[in-house]
């Protein structure tokens, strides 16, 4: 069983958090972790650069001079990629970098990491957390009293609260996502996960997003 701590928003301990660790993942699989990661920083490459090739580059296709009879090393166009302004021999194109796991892959991969967490002790238990109207300084204040206004953190509550976002999006190091929008890359970017009682009931009681 693992046992966490509850504490309110005083950073308080008010009770005790137990459940079994099978509910989330039978284990880590360092992997599996590992791939899902590499696939979603994949995902997030542009892929836009572009270099010109010798055949993108403005100038004549002549020769510069002559092939013999000038007592010169022989020298071909003014595009070619061994003189200066010439272009590039292996030109860069656009590309599409994304690509996609199994569904099932990912989603244990997220549970895998929620679980990591957990084992690692990097997991901060609120009772509740809501916020009354769009204030950075309140969840600001929140963290600070929590000791975690120096680390990354993904707070996870249990649905989308506009309040708990625009509070928080001038925060730096500081994610905000729904129960439901979880996924592996996030959990392991941030060092310490800050997540409410009910969004944890939700996570145990359903497949979280891959």
């Amino acid at each position: 069983m693992i046992s966490v701590s509850i504490q309110d928003k005083s950073g308080q301990d008010v009770g005790t958090y137990e459940f079994d660790p099978n509910e989330l993942a039978p284990g880590v699989n360092r992997q599996l972790l590992h791939d899902v990661a590499v696939m979603y920083a994949s995902n997030r490459r542009v892929g836009t650069v572009r270099t010109k090739s010798r055949g993108q580059v403005a100038g004549s296709t002549k020769k510069i001079f002559r092939q013999k009879g000038t007592g010169r090393a022989r020298m071909g166009a003014i595009r070619t990629p061994v003189r200066r302004g010439g272009g590039h021999a292996f030109a860069k194109v656009p590309r599409d970098w994304s690509y996609r796991l199994p569904k099932k892959a990912v989603r244990l991969a997220t549970r895998m990491a929620l679980l990591s967490k957990f084992l690692d002790r990097e997991v901060t238990l609120l009772d509740d957390l809501v916020i009354g109207e769009p204030k950075t300084r309140v969840v600001a204040g929140i963290l600070n009293t929590l000791g975690l206004s120096n680390t990354s953190c993904l707070l996870t509550v249990e649905t989308h609260d506009q309040n708990l976002w625009r509070s928080s999006r001038n925060i730096p190091n500081l994610l905000v996502s729904p129960a439901s929008g979880l996924n592996a890359y996030d959990l392991l970017c941030q060092k310490q996960l800050v997540v409410t009682k009910s969004a944890l009931d939700r996570l145990r009681g359903q497949s979280v997003s891959g």
